[in-house]
């Protein structure tokens, strides 16, 4: 069904609110989920009306959203796009948290989807109401519609010089003939008085003060806390345990076994340690005395696993992609032939705000607060756990301390449902920063063969690209097995770079690691993969790698998405563009500071283009980053103040992994436990950073997640121009650089 079939003249409802006559408008959302389970698990009952706006006798405007926020701003996004269509006082506009109930509303917050496909049904349903509202205004005015102007959350009728607030308008334009929400006419861009222009944050101040409220800030009264203790092996199980000490431990109730649930949450399962205080839960866990069955993935290792992606590397794989004949170009093509290695490991998200969820079990029913991406994904988990059915669960989505594909999980509701349950009490489940970074759902390890051929002129007569990776599609997919391929490559399938003959091809590599979406989730390591190798077959054409990218990309055209069929098509020039807008910006023409290199990527993901520019310097093998120049094109920016922070985040994101990041398997467990062995960027080592928005009439496109692929590959290739060492895995180490 299209939006324009679903915006048709039965979104409007007409209602008595609480105080007064209201208007209310419902119009419907569209949402694109990760994949696989989690689609399955968001899209079930498609709706008509999914959000909502109230415009109130006291002329406060209330957007109802079913959209979570995690700390990338769309509760402030997405009003601002309602808010510049009705012609409101943004400061008379509130949002509030669509409870969860997938009768009404449909879930789900990822995929840098939010402003994208809200843009558009959002202007209509403003443009809608302010429209239903001038009809109002006329007809008591007894005036032509057309001498009446909507402005500031009121009708002016300049030549009689009145004025009717909206407030005063709502019960006579509730009784109206509905507007076609196809014709319904737009502002024109060019009055524009809200978007397009710095917003500050809507919660930016309760963040502040500390008056926001996270889901580790849950209370209800009679609430317990538990911490599990899971078996530190990946698909391992509790043999046996004693929890007499545990129990002695002062403010210890309860210790229950869970099980582990496979399909649908995939929990680890374990032991849980319920107290009257977080510290007593985690004091009686220590004392805990458990043998641990291990199973099969003891065996495995970080070393064992990138044994195995050698061994599949020197075999043929899968063909995903094979136009022209590469091979036969390779074979021709002797001493212009360029191959490399690169090599991704896995990575955890490390979310400030450590997993948490709160749930009270009742025999009637259940409610629960839950700080989640997907909120009717958790609420038909506890539907799962509890026997309950759904429309008795009540979920309360919470503010939370960072996300990025981590919390589109569900094994931590899970596990404090099975608590709840077990102990008959509410029950906040909290997990440590040990428990986080052991127990995550990774960014897939992988290992990339690459192989190119120059032509004569310094072109591209080939380009080959193996993947051998741990993939997320073999887990989330419902074919996922048999097409591991599709959810690991993005860019690398559809090069914007030109090329005689392309040939892509994979092979899945096997690992108990848990894995899931990371964020910008596969694009992250075929960043650093494609731009890296452009720029190595830069230095072999003997060419500027700006120049040597312009010139691969060519005239300006448009490129079906290989991945992703229904995804808008890469517009070469579009990606130009923030290539050459990011080194203007740098001084590209100039030579840097001695010592320092000056390294450059620039990416399509998200339907988003992104480029940035890194200097760089090493001393002593210590790698120090001094700034980094980034260009985005995200069609129209809709909140600028916004996609600067978004991509400061994804800078300071992507250092740390390029820089730190490295989660390690020995023993079938995470050699990572905390901060000490798995860390952050600090804040003397942060860089500059200067974000430039290119000015766009496009469509907005999503900016959670495109600046994340490209600053590894411009970070690498910048210490490449200082130390003419290639950097070819991640993390960066001093090996690597001596």
């Amino acid at each position: 069904m299209t939006t324009s079939a679903l915006l048709n003249r039965r979104t409007f409802l007409k209602t008595t609110a609480k105080g007064g006559a209201a208007l209310v408008v419902g119009f419907h959302l569209p949402f694109r989920a990760f994949a696989g389970e989690a689609e399955d698990q968001e899209k079930k009952t498609p709706n008509p009306f999914n959000a909502w706006v109230r415009i109130a006798a006291d002329n406060r405007v209330t957007l109802i959203l079913a959209k979570s926020e995690m700390g990338q701003g769309v509760m402030t996004a997405l009003p601002m796009i309602l808010a510049e269509e009705l012609c409101v006082d943004w400061k008379s506009v509130s949002v509030e948290q669509a409870p969860t109930d997938p009768a009404i509303y449909e879930h789900g917050t990822g995929g840098s989807s939010s402003v994208p496909e809200s843009w558009l049904p959002l202007r209509r349903a403003g443009a809608a109401a302010r429209e239903m509202l001038l009809t109002a205004a006329a007809q008591r005015w007894s005036v032509n519609r057309d001498t009446c102007k909507a402005e500031n959350g009121a009708v002016l009728h300049g030549a009689r010089k009145k004025i009717f607030r909206y407030g005063e308008l709502v019960e006579e334009a509730a009784k109206l003939p509905i507007p076609d929400f196809s014709t319904v006419p737009l502002k024109n861009s060019a009055e524009f008085t809200l978007v397009g222009h710095d917003t500050q944050r809507v919660d930016a101040r309760a963040k502040s003060d500390g008056t926001a409220r996270f889901g580790l800030d849950a209370r209800t009264p009679g609430m317990l806390y538990a911490v599990v203790a899971r078996c530190p092996v990946f698909g391992g199980k509790v043999a046996k345990f004693d929890a007499a000490k545990a129990k002695a431990v002062a403010g210890v109730r309860e210790v229950v076994a869970i099980d582990a649930i496979g399909q649908g949450a995939f929990t680890a399962g374990g032991v849980a340690v319920v107290a009257d205080s977080s510290w007593a839960a985690m004091q009686g866990r220590k004392a805990l005395q458990i043998t641990w069955d291990e199973g099969a993935a003891a065996a495995e290792s970080s070393a064992g696993l990138r044994q195995q992606f050698l061994e599949n590397a020197a075999k043929p794989g899968k063909v995903y992609r094979n136009e022209g004949d590469a091979e036969a170009a390779l074979a021709a093509a002797a001493n212009r032939i360029v191959k490399a290695d690169y090599e991704v490991p896995f990575a955890a998200h490390a979310c400030m705000e450590p997993m948490n969820c709160t749930v009270h079990v009742r025999g009637d029913g259940a409610e629960a607060w839950v700080p989640s991406q997907a909120p009717q994904w958790a609420r038909d988990i506890i539907a799962q756990v509890t026997g309950l059915k759904p429309e008795t669960v009540t979920v309360h989505t919470t503010l939370m301390g960072g996300g990025f594909g981590r919390r589109y999980q569900a094994d931590f509701v899970a596990e404090a449902a099975q608590v709840s349950k077990a102990v008959g009490r509410p029950v906040m489940v909290l997990w440590t920063r040990e428990d986080d970074l052991q127990h995550c759902f990774y960014r897939p390890a992988s290992l990339h063969r690459m192989a190119a051929a120059l032509d004569d002129k310094g072109g591209l007569a080939a380009w080959k690209h193996f993947q051998t990776s741990t993939s997320i599609a073999a887990v989330w997919e419902k074919d996922g097995a048999e097409k591991p391929e599709a959810s690991e490559f993005a860019m690398a399938a559809f090069l914007p770079y030109r090329a005689a003959g392309y040939r892509v091809e994979y092979t899945l590599g096997k690992a108990s690691v848990p894995r899931a979406w990371w964020r910008s989730v596969e694009n992250s390591g075929c960043g650093f993969v494609v731009e890296s190798f452009v720029d190595e077959l830069a230095a072999a054409a003997k060419a500027d790698p700006l120049e040597f990218r312009l010139r691969l990309i060519g005239e300006d055209r448009k490129i079906p998405d290989f991945a992703s069929p229904t995804g808008d098509p890469v517009d070469t020039a579009r990606l130009k563009g923030v290539l050459q807008l990011a080194a203007e910006k740098a001084g590209w023409s100039k030579p840097p500071a001695k010592g320092t290199g000056r390294g450059i990527a620039g990416y399509f993901s998200f339907n988003s283009y992104a480029a940035a520019v890194i200097e760089a310097s090493v001393k002593k093998g210590a790698v120090r980053v001094t700034r980094v120049v980034a260009a985005v094109d995200v069609g129209r920016a809709v909140n600028p103040q916004g996609v600067r922070a978004q991509v400061e985040s994804a800078a300071i994101y992507g250092l740390t992994a390029a820089l730190k990041d490295a989660i390690t398997i020995e023993r079938g467990r995470v050699a990572q436990s905390n901060f000490h062995n798995y860390e952050m960027l600090r804040i003397p080592e942060a860089p500059q950073v200067e974000v430039h928005i290119v000015a766009s009439s496009e469509k907005p496109t999503g900016i959670g997640e495109p600046a994340v692929p490209v600053i590894a590959p411009a970070l690498c290739n910048a210490l490449f121009a200082a130390t003419g060492k290639r950097v070819r895995r991640l993390p960066i180490r001093a090996a690597d650089l001596a």
